[in-house]
């Protein structure tokens, strides 16, 4: 009895063995590995917002490239859609607050990066990676100025985006014997010519508040100049002050002349006003020379034409696109291969045509781009860089908010003094 109960212990043990050693080689199959061997990976989840024209474009080449150069490492497009990232920003809020990172995710560089992610301690910095990847020389410095805090680096910007460009229709400048604006006296006497002609002298799209902070954004740097609109975010230059007064006026005046149904349309409704003739101008970022190309197939310096936004010659109104490495992701060697792909002069010259950007590195291909693109990369190197306030680079997020809300009144009232005293309020959030 004794040797029979021993023969069946050992029958259950050499079981549990045998099945032991079935599941330890399935799970140990290679799945998708094209090194050999190893666990299948989670994807990274490259987050953003880019899921609209030109850009939605740009993304998908940048995927499909890292996916070429690391088939081994599967990536997964977590885009969410919402102009500027309103939608975006509050996912990523709540994914970063429940310790539930992306593996990378677009952020802008300056206050958005530095003030809100890095000083909340979620991100690694990566002067090592910029070291290995030989990438110190191969940005701006003021470009890496704006991506890291406290002497370390926090992001890798992948392109340029130039804010203070005016959009016309060519035919209709054409055809009304108009020139291009390059001074605010000029743009009133072209506005009154085509509302006199029953053209809306400039597009709107303000369904989302922040396409009228950027067009206010380019009437201070035209007012104030780079200097004295760099002092408004250090608290130097108060709103108040006479001349961020004018800057108000002359924002309130431009209003006058934008299409009554502004607060129903979206930047691309209104870029597609002046594609299609029934307005003469658009004040927008130059991911609008992608909608323009991409998605309305029209043709640079034939059927748009583009200069920077009045009295802002010399001036460079600056948007940066990062991507970075949050702390606590489950890849972050995969991580730096995507980092590594996207800060390569292959990785940016697949993804700005597309987008409608130009390359955040000094030696990308001059000749993949179309002549906004080589205008624009002649302009970066010579011009006067500017944070952009709408686009999260100038200051903080809570200042921005603040900004945001004024504006969408001041757009509908137009109530210059009560907008003054409004912003002078909310600037106390940049001390």
């Amino acid at each position: 009895m004794k040797k029979s109960f021993l023969l069946s212990l050992l029958l259950i043990f050499s079981l549990i063995i045998s099945a032991c050693s079935s599941n330890s080689s399935t799970e140990e199959k290679p799945e998708g590995n094209s090194e050999g061997g190893g666990d299948a990976q989670a994807p990274l989840d490259i987050f953003s917002w880019w899921t609209g024209a030109g850009e939605e474009d740009g993304l998908k080449a940048l995927l499909a490239l890292f996916e070429e150069k690391y088939p081994d490492i599967p990536v997964e497009n977590a885009a969410v859609a919402g102009g500027a990232g309103t939608n975006a920003k509050a996912v990523l809020a709540s994914r970063m607050q429940g310790d539930d990172p992306p593996a990378t995710f677009q952020v802008h560089g300056g206050a958005e990066l530095n003030e809100g992610w890095v000083a909340a301690g979620k991100m690694e910095p990566l002067n090592d990676f910029y070291e290995a990847e030989g990438l110190n020389d191969k940005f701006p410095q003021d470009l890496i100025d704006m991506v890291s805090k406290d002497g370390n680096i926090y992001s890798v910007p992948v392109n340029i985006h130039r804010g203070n460009v005016l959009w016309y229709n060519k035919k209709v400048f054409e055809e009304n014997g108009l020139q291009a604006p390059t001074t605010f006296d000029e743009f009133f006497e072209v506005a009154d010519a085509l509302k006199e002609k029953g053209i809306t002298p400039l597009a709107l799209g303000d369904k989302e508040p922040w396409t009228a902070t950027h067009l206010y954004e380019t009437v201070l740097l035209g007012v104030l100049g780079n200097e004295d609109y760099g002092k408004l975010w250090t608290g130097e230059l108060s709103f108040d002050d006479p001349k961020v007064v004018n800057a108000a006026e002359i924002f309130q005046k431009m209003l006058t002349y934008i299409n009554d149904d502004h607060s129903s349309r979206n930047w691309q409704d209104a870029s597609q006003l002046v594609a299609n003739g029934e307005a003469a101008m658009n004040v927008m970022g130059d991911w609008a020379k992608g909608y323009f190309v991409n998605d309305l197939n029209l043709k640079v310096n034939e059927d748009f034409g583009y200069i920077p936004t009045p009295g802002t010659e010399g001036q460079f109104m600056v948007i940066t696109d990062t991507f970075g490495l949050p702390k606590g992701v489950e890849n972050p060697e995969g991580v730096k291969k995507f980092l590594s792909v996207l800060a390569s002069v292959e990785g940016q010259d697949a993804f700005n045509p597309l987008k409608g950007s130009i390359p955040a590195r000094v030696d990308a291909d001059i000749e993949k781009y179309d002549q906004y693109g080589k205008d624009t990369m002649e302009d970066f190197k010579t011009g006067k860089l500017a944070p952009s306030l709408a686009h999260g680079s100038a200051a903080s997020e809570g200042f921005l908010t603040k900004v945001n809300q004024s504006i969408n009144i001041f757009v509908t009232q137009q109530n210059t003094d009560q907008f003054t005293q409004d912003m002078t309020a909310a600037a106390v959030e940049l001390k």
